[in-house]
């Protein structure tokens, strides 16, 4: 007869007082890890096509993007964010941009890059998906000190605003994507190698700051 492995919780002293770190809890950051995974080899293999292709194919960074945005959505599900209202604010960044996203891929004429690229006012919609992702760059900095999340919170913006407002250079556009592949990649490598329980956090701190919400309801 085999034996069947039972999973027991693991308890931890937090700072309202004790908690456990259940399976569930393993299973959200695996799904979280994998969504930041698929989400940066989507936008790694679509930046090489841009980069390293002389004519690259334009329509197939459409299903590209596609699944970096899912996979980002997926990812904003399942972070731990102290601040809920900060959470609630980034999957709706999310939401904005994707919407604008799939009305722009079926409205226009031309592939969802071509459209972006060439119309950059359309950054004002489609802009809000990477405000969501800098958000995930920016709690990743503040909270394990990562250097390659400290160095993608502001390129994000500077690319995205030097081209909506036209200060960027082509070369220097091509610089920032590039460093920025690069770096979301490393990125979700180091996040596999992760303890687990570092991105669950102190689940203490959650349950209190749910209880003083329902105190004020």
């Amino acid at each position: 007869m085999t034996q069947q492995t039972v999973y027991v919780p693991e308890v931890y002293q937090g700072q309202f007082g004790e908690f456990t770190i259940t399976g569930g809890d393993r299973t959200g950051v695996i799904i979280y890890r994998s969504a930041l995974m698929v989400a940066a080899l989507s936008f790694a293999i679509g930046s090489a096509l841009v980069l390293l292709e002389n004519h690259p194919d334009f329509h197939l960074l459409t299903p590209l993007y596609a699944s970096f945005s899912l996979a980002l959505g997926v990812s904003l599900l399942t972070i731990h964010i102290y601040m809920a209202f900060l959470h609630r604010l980034l999957q709706v960044f999310w939401v904005i941009g994707s919407i604008t996203a799939v009305i722009l891929a079926f409205s226009s004429s031309t592939p969802l890059a071509v459209t972006v690229y060439t119309q950059p006012l359309t950054l004002l919609g489609v802009g809000f998906t990477f405000v969501a992702l800098t958000g995930i760059y920016f709690k990743e900095a503040f909270c394990f000190n990562r250097f390659e999340t400290k160095i993608l919170t502001p390129i994000v913006p500077v690319l995205l605003l030097g081209h909506l407002l036209g200060v960027l250079p082509t070369q220097g556009e091509q610089v920032l994507l590039g460093l920025w592949a690069i770096l979301f990649v490393v990125f979700a490598l180091r996040k596999v190698v992760q303890e687990i329980p570092a991105d669950i956090g102190d689940k203490s701190v959650f349950a209190y700051l749910k209880a003083q919400r329902s105190v004020k309801v």
